[in-house]
């Protein structure tokens, strides 16, 4: 079984464009109550994925900076600190379990690298929990 059952698609997902500012990502963070965030290019291919953490490691190692600095400050220049590459839609299920160990949701992509959505691992723990029900 592959990743397309499971996936939230991209209409529902909540991303920001690597040309943002650190601004508009935190705000839009901000509103959602998220910790993570899809980052995508114009093209809408998936880039890497923003954490919380990303963004105060870059205000930290920028000290001199204030909170109306992030106005300007684009996405595209916050090192990130975690691999949260995506995966292809065909991906079988446990190719997904492995990665939902370490992040919150898996960003899911075509075979051009397009990003199409994402799989939250409350998803995949889910579908674990039914499968091990069904077998018992």
């Amino acid at each position: 079984m592959n990743a397309a059952f499971l996936i939230t698609p991209k209409n529902e997902v909540k991303f920001v464009y690597e040309d943002w500012t650190i601004r508009q990502a935190l705000e839009k963070m901000e509103h959602y109550r998220y910790t993570a965030i899809p980052v995508l290019n114009r093209s809408g291919k998936y880039v890497g994925t923003l954490t919380e953490g990303d963004i105060l490691w870059n205000l930290k190692h920028h000290a001199s900076l204030d909170f109306k600095d992030t106005e300007h400050m684009p996405l595209s220049d916050v090192p990130r600190h975690r691999d949260s590459s995506a995966i292809s839609i065909n991906v079988a299920i446990e190719g997904m379990i492995e990665k939902s160990l370490t992040q919150n949701f898996v960003p899911i992509v075509d075979d051009s690298g397009v990003f199409i959505g994402i799989i939250r691992r409350q998803e995949i723990i889910s579908y674990l929990l039914k499968q091990t029900k069904v077998r018992s």
